[in-house]
């Protein structure tokens, strides 16, 4: 199997990221408040909390977006309000041709849009649906891949609509923000969404940046107190923001290490490893026989973490060994039975290619034993 994985931002990079989120936050926070846990309630002049407001000002900054607005519901909730701001129900959405992700595919039929698709890795489809269905009325442009054989670049393809259509263009940059050098806005969507959970931030708020103008139709609609996002909150996501950057670039090289040990054979029984966006930046791992759900339960009992609880949460630490991912299923089911995915978190390639080589003896033992 050939992968297309994106890629991650070096320890270098990441550095200089983490740098600007820091100067960003000077720049709307005077020292005292940046330790204070934040304000609650809704303020007159903003109709939400003074520092979740600053918040917002400094994560625009940071992704040089016009606006930004901190929302509930975490990823999946900023990609359904920023589709609704963008889009009326029946309206139809160009999407990729490929496995939509469940709750993306809920948001569809939540708002009643229609999808069109295109292969987005063929840049001439796209020009071609684009042109035949007139009454297209936006787009949306996932920046991970959703089946294997994925290679498309957000840039290219958001250049490609914008150059075809005039219409806006939204982009799911979950597990791609602080990883790849450009958000979808910095690639030239109109709004970016993503989630501050999966940016060590905390659970349930989603981000929305990008176009000043939808984010001012979603701020005026979400008005009510219950809906804000509070203070302490935003304060969370901040910091967040300033520890992800660099923690997910060790996480990438961490990854990138165990590929090559595996494809070098250290582990007897290991048929290929190799890199992949499925949905975060993971290393899949196949083995020569039908071991999978075997070797994952056997992981679990050496300290693995079997199952995410926001995909690279502030909570995970171990290394998470799970199956493969749903879109990656659909595009070959076969693939479950021989094939296990590995997020290193916040491990070395030593722990994770002990924990990978002690599973498979374990199962091998097993299977011994019951022969005999």
């Amino acid at each position: 199997m050939e992968t297309y994985p994106l890629r991650s931002l070096t320890l270098e990079e990441a550095m200089e990221l983490q740098f600007r989120v820091i100067d960003s936050i000077t720049r709307e926070f005077e020292g005292s408040q940046s330790l204070s846990r934040g304000d609650l309630g809704l303020s007159r002049e903003t109709g939400k909390p003074v520092s979740t407001g600053k918040a917002e000002k400094v994560i625009a900054r940071i992704f040089d977006a016009d606006g930004c607005m901190l929302v509930r519901g975490a990823g999946s909730g900023a990609i359904r309000l920023g589709l609704h701001a963008m889009l009326q129900c029946g309206d139809k959405l160009l999407v990729h041709r490929a496995p939509v992700y469940n709750t993306t595919a809920t948001t569809l039929s939540m708002l009643g849009l229609v999808p069109v698709e295109a292969d987005f890795n063929d840049t001439r489809e796209i020009e071609r649906v684009l042109k035949e269905e007139r009454d297209i009325k936006g787009a949306l442009v996932q920046y991970t891949r959703q089946k294997p054989d994925d290679c498309y670049g957000m840039e290219q393809v958001v250049r490609t609509i914008k150059g075809t259509r005039d219409i806006p263009v939204l982009t799911d940059d979950n597990y791609a923000v602080m990883k790849e050098k450009k958000t979808g806005v910095q690639c030239g969507a109109d709004l970016s969404c993503f989630s501050s959970f999966k940016l060590l931030g905390p659970e349930g708020v989603g981000i929305i940046i990008g176009r000043r103008d939808y984010i001012d139709r979603l701020i005026k609609e979400n008005y009510s107190g219950g809906m804000q996002v509070q203070g302490h909150e935003a304060m969370d996501v901040l910091h967040g923001l300033a520890y992800a950057p660099v923690a997910l670039a060790i996480q990438a090289r961490v990854g990138e290490e165990c590929a090559r040990r595996l494809k070098a054979g250290e582990v007897p029984g290991v048929q290929n490893a190799f890199l992949a966006n499925a949905q975060s930046k993971v290393l899949l791992v196949e083995f020569r026989e039908e071991i999978a759900q075997a070797v994952l339960g056997e992981a679990q009992k050496l300290g693995a973490a079997p199952s995410p609880v926001g995909a690279e949460s502030k909570y995970e630490l171990v290394p998470m060994f799970y199956r493969i991912s749903g879109t990656f299923r659909q595009a070959d089911p076969s693939l479950e039975r021989r094939m296990i995915r590995i997020n290193p978190m916040r491990a070395g390639a030593d722990t994770v290619i002990r924990i990978i080589k002690e599973a498979m003896e374990r199962v091998r033992a097993d299977v011994s034993a019951s022969d005999g």
